[in-house]
């Protein structure tokens, strides 16, 4: 996958002799990437956030930005093994034995109430008081989509964009540039661009300042 190249590239500890500053230090554990940051000076570490409360403190939906919004949304929804439930209707009850016991008590029903409740709170409170009266996900996710989505041929068009245009100011964070380009590459991954993982990569490449010129000569040369 194009994202994990650029992790190599990028937040792999065998780059850090090319990483001025600060790096990444990037550990696999169940088939997640765990973060470290680490400061220049040896003896302060400091862990990262929580990498769902990230995502969702910077991405909540202001009205403007629902392809961004919904993308991250299902990402956290994944995470927790929840997802499903945003392309399932709820049911109004569910067959137990010679009983129907309401959905409500079940454990769709559980996973369907913290998920509108992440939904809720992924929102400005502006929005959030347009949609706090439907109990229904499959409503809530119906009525935004009407009203803010945007046709694909546009989102792929701002997504290429940006991704192409983007570059890194000399001196500022390789960490968060890199998480930058990891979302846009996801983003139009998901829009079904079609790039190849090369492409990804030279874009990547072609967006750090000129302070990255011997990391980039030694990447093209011997394939970290």
């Amino acid at each position: 996958m194009a994202r994990q190249k650029i992790l190599g590239i990028l937040l792999d500890e065998n780059c850090i002799g090319y990483l001025p500053q600060s790096y990444f230090h990037v550990n696999r554990k169940s088939g997640t990437w765990e973060i470290l940051f680490v400061d220049p000076k040896p003896t302060r570490k400091i862990m990262s956030k929580n990498p769902l409360t990230v995502i969702r403190d910077n991405n909540k939906f202001n009205g403007t930005n629902y392809t961004d919004w919904l993308r991250n949304l299902r990402i956290v929804l994944d995470y927790e093994n929840q997802g499903y439930i945003m392309d399932k209707p709820l049911p109004q009850t569910l067959p137990m034995g010679p009983h129907l016991k309401s959905v409500r008590h079940s454990k769709d029903g559980m996973h369907h109430r913290k998920v509108r409740s992440i939904i809720l709170a992924s929102m400005s409170n502006d929005v959030q008081k347009q949609y706090d009266r439907l109990d229904d996900v499959a409503s809530i996710l119906q009525c935004m989509k009407e009203v803010y989505a945007i046709p694909d041929r546009h989102t792929r068009y701002v997504a290429t964009k940006e991704f192409f245009r983007v570059k890194m100011t000399e001196g500022s964070s390789v960490q968060d540039h890199g998480v930058k380009m990891l979302s846009l590459v996801e983003k139009l991954e998901d829009l079904k661009v079609g790039l190849e993982n090369d492409t990804y990569i030279d874009v990547i490449l072609q967006s750090l300042p000129p302070s990255y010129d011997p990391f980039i000569v030694n990447f093209n040369m011997n394939g970290l």
